[in-house]
């Protein structure tokens, strides 16, 4: 990542918005304790002055509100550098969020549910927690990129291995809004995915409004980008669905994935005028529908911005700035099509069928009592119809320049002025070139023209395959083995002895094996060895990764010699879900106790013959009427009387057929 203390236009907007957000949480919580007091109380005096404080609080989270618009409209910070003489991007901001410490919660885990010695875990977990750090301030290019769609992936890592289905593991995660300041906090790893793919569309567009729109291949990079930015955040609405923060919700992503691709749009529009726009027939017609096409998308966006429930949370500048886009926009595509009535009439070598075919595809319909080849071929049509056009041209230019004036944060962007009046006074100035002692005569109106573009804009979905990450926590074993959702028990050592040259059991699977065909009279089976047990280390080495010919020839390596091997037996889930855990019970799902890691089967004395169990189904129906208030699972250990004893009172309530 970028030196967080780096003193950079980007960053000192990124602490101005972390600054804002613990602003906007103070406010928040004044005005959340003002309503509660409001609530409780019946004293009239009492009651006056927390409305008088509710005023005071509303309206500073107004200010602030409007302090973190004008942020998220802070556009030239993250334009370009060279000169350039077009209408600025908007680029999201990123979200930002509070250091989190994976340490403790991560330690205990291992410990408990791996039985591994979670000290050999350290540097695992701090370069977990450093990735993030970093995360917080990425580059502003594919490396930047790259970084975070790494932390991305490992998060899923890490979901797998630590984050249970059945429990939260005590990590809080904020986020703060990226339009409002208000934090989520969550314990649910989701919020941090979520927010991180946020983070991955918002970095594509400071690329994309980055990229120098004076050349070629710049504004190949800027199409891209919003492609890319409108694929992350379209692929974030669709997997993440229920995301509490008004920035990610599904309404909101929507219009943000529109504005992406309504700013390609608009860079495909300029990367076909970059070489110049020549004054000719057919240049002109495809130039004209090209700027109609962006006319349009932004319209939409506009229409999309000033729809509930977005309209409240939308930046106002923003919907202003599509609208004034729009309008330029349109007003633009008037003044080509007026440039080609009163510039090029038909000529005698002119494809007459070529032109009509091309002009008709302009409009939808035609203004009363006007046909196009008619128009082409007759003079006075021709400009009476261009005028009709520049003046509609004049129409929105002066729209686009009074929205403009009217927005204090549009206003103070010098570039954004100077390009609508530009191409106001382009428009006039081609208005006043044109005869106008009979305009008093000229009822044309000018009909809208059928935008069409030959440049598919769609969203680019996100490639995260191509991002090659290695699991920070590779030595716990096999993630489809070694995962949050799969209880086992502590390891077991069992020193084998050869017999005969026999091992007493063969080998299968991939890694880890797993023990087969065990001889039930071995030396290893009266060891406490089990068809089924998966072999983690031999001879003190590990082995979670080795395949069935590695660890033979582990095996084999040794000779006749006697070798500790330490194995693993799965647990069933649900099995020991009730009887391995005191504390568990309907409505208290996120109360644990430490799972018991030592085998019962262990505890058996071997002198004692263990009482026949009974099934599973009958068990339950036998019972249920000695124990109606405390249902339990069977256990195979001898004196059970005693095992009775330590119910906890949270006990789970269940009828037959939910036991089932």
């Amino acid at each position: 990542g970028c030196n967080p203390l780096a003193e950079t236009g980007r960053s000192k907007l990124q602490n101005q918005r972390a600054v804002l957000n613990q602003q906007i949480l103070r406010a928040v919580r004044m005005r959340a304790g003002a309503e509660n007091l409001l609530r409780a109380t019946t004293n009239n005096k009492v009651r006056e002055q927390v409305l008088l404080e509710l005023s005071f609080v509303n309206s500073d989270l107004q200010i602030l509100k409007e302090e973190l618009e004008g942020l998220n409209i802070s556009v030239e910070v993250y334009q370009n550098t060279e000169e350039t003489f077009s209408i600025p991007l908007v680029p999201l901001g990123l979200k930002e969020t509070k250091e989190v410490d994976f340490t403790l919660p991560l330690k205990d885990f291992i410990l408990e549910h791996y039985s591994e010695d979670s000290s050999e875990y350290e540097d695992e977990i701090a370069d977990l927690m450093d990735l993030r750090q970093a995360c917080r301030t990425p580059s502003r290019d594919e490396a930047g990129i790259e970084m975070l769609i790494s932390y991305f992936l490992q998060l899923g890592y890490v979901e797998n291995r630590f984050f249970p289905p059945t429990r939260h593991m005590g990590v809080l995660f904020t986020w703060y809004d990226s339009f409002t300041g208000v934090p989520v906090c969550q314990q649910n790893l989701l919020l941090e995915k979520a927010s991180i793919l946020f983070n991955i569309g918002a970095l594509y567009t400071q690329i994309g409004t980055r990229c120098n729109r004076q050349t070629q291949a710049g504004l190949e990079n800027a199409v891209d980008a919003f492609q890319r930015a409108a694929g992350v955040l379209s692929y974030l609405k669709e997997t993440f669905t229920h995301t509490p923060s008004y920035d990610m919700s599904p309404a909101m992503l929507n219009v943000l994935v529109k504005m992406m691709l309504a700013q390609a749009q608009e860079c495909v529009f300029e990367q076909i005028g970059l070489p110049g726009i020549r004054n000719e027939f057919f240049t002109l017609v495809k130039m004209t529908q090209e700027v109609a096409k962006v006319g349009e998308v932004y319209m939409l966006l506009n229409t999309a911005m000033n729809q509930e429930p977005v309209k409240e949370n939308i930046p106002y500048s923003w919907s202003k700035l599509a609208q004034i886009k729009s309008d330029h926009y349109k007003a633009l595509a008037h003044y080509f099509i007026a440039t080609i009535l009163c510039d090029h009439e038909l000529q005698t070598g002119d494809d007459e069928d070529q032109q009509e075919k091309a002009f008709s595809q302009l409009y939808d319909y035609m203004p009363e009592g006007l046909m196009v080849l008619t128009v082409l071929k007759d003079k006075v049509q021709r400009k009476q119809l261009g005028k009709a056009h520049l003046r509609k041209a004049i129409i929105y230019h002066e729209e686009a320049l009074r929205v403009c004036g009217l927005c204090k944060k549009l206003r103070n962007i010098d570039i954004l002025q100077e390009v609508l009046t530009a191409a106001h006074k382009r428009s006039l100035l081609k208005y006043a070139q044109q005869e106008t002692e009979d305009d008093f005569l000229s009822l044309i109106q000018a009909p809208d023209i059928l935008p069409k573009t030959e440049y598919k804009i769609e969203a680019i979905t996100p490639q995260f395959s191509k991002v090659k990450v290695k699991d920070f926590f590779h030595r716990l074993g096999p993630l489809m083995v070694f995962s949050a959702k799969q209880r086992w028990t502590a390891p077991r050592t069992i020193r084998i002895h050869h017999e005969a040259g026999e091992l007493g059991f063969s080998l299968k699977g991939g890694s880890p094996v797993q023990i087969y065909c065990l001889d039930p009279v071995c030396s290893a089976a009266s060891m406490g060895l089990k068809e089924g047990d998966y072999l983690v280390s031999v001879g003190g080495v590990d082995c979670k990764w080795l395949g069935v010919n590695e660890v033979l020839e582990k095996f084999k390596s040794v000779g006749e010699q006697p070798i500790e091997i330490e194995v693993i037996s799965c647990q069933d889930t649900a099995a020991s879900m009730h009887n391995k855990s005191a504390t568990y019970s309907v409505g208290m799902q996120k109360t644990y106790s430490l799972i018991c890691l030592a085998m019962e089967e262990d505890k058996i004395d071997q002198t004692k013959k263990a009482p026949l169990k009974l099934p599973f189904l009958s068990w339950g129906t036998k019972n249920r009427q000695k124990a109606a208030s405390t249902l339990c699972l069977p256990s195979a250990v001898a004196g059970s009387s005693q095992i009775k004893k330590k119910l906890s009172p949270f006990t789970l309530l269940n009828t037959e057929s939910s036991l089932y």
